[in-house]
C-alpha cells in the first residue's frame, strides 16, 4: 500500500528558517532524516520525497461563478503550512504510522498520513 506523508511546519518557523534562524538545528535534523530515508530505501519502502516552496509563491486555482481563476498565494491564511511530502510503499497503515512517527521524532513537526488510491483496481 502506498501512503502520502504530508509534513507541516508553523508558518512563522518557516519564515525564521528563510531568514537563517535555527538553520544549524534544522541541518542536523535533516542529516538524521536522510539516514532514515536511506534505511527506508534499503527496505524498499521509500518511493520519493520533496520539499515544497514557501506558500507565498504558491498559486491557488478554483472554480467560481465567473469561471476558473488562479490567484496568488494559498487559499487561506494558515498558522501551519505544508512544507514537504514523502511517498512510502509499505504493508499496512500501522507501518505507515510507525514510519511517520520516526520522522516526527527526528524533525519534530506533525505528519498527516493519507492512503494513495490505487489507479489499478485489478491488481
Amino acid at each position: 500500500m502506498k501512503f502520502l506523508l504530508l509534513a507541516y511546519t508553523p508558518a512563522d518557523a518557516w519564515d525564521a528558517a528563510d531568514a537563517g534562524a535555527g538553520s544549524e538545528d534544522a541541518m542536523a535534523a535533516f542529516a538524521v532524516y536522510q539516514k532514515f530515508q536511506q534505511e527506508l530505501t534499503e527496505t524498499g519502502e521509500f518511493v520519493g520525497s520533496e520539499g515544497l516552496g514557501h506558500p507565498v509563491v504558491s498559486t491557488t486555482v478554483r472554480r467560481t461563478d465567473d469561471g476558473v481563476i488562479a490567484t496568488d498565494g494559498p487559499f487561506a491564511e494558515l498558522k501551519e503550512v505544508l512544507a514537504s511530502y514523502a511517498v512510502i510503499d509499505c504493508v499496512s497503515q500501522e507501518r505507515a504510522v510507525e514510519i511517520a512517527g520516526r520522522i516526527v521524532a527526528i524533525l519534530g513537526e506533525p505528519i498527516e498520513i493519507r492512503p494513495i488510491m490505487c489507479a489499478d483496481l485489478a491488481g
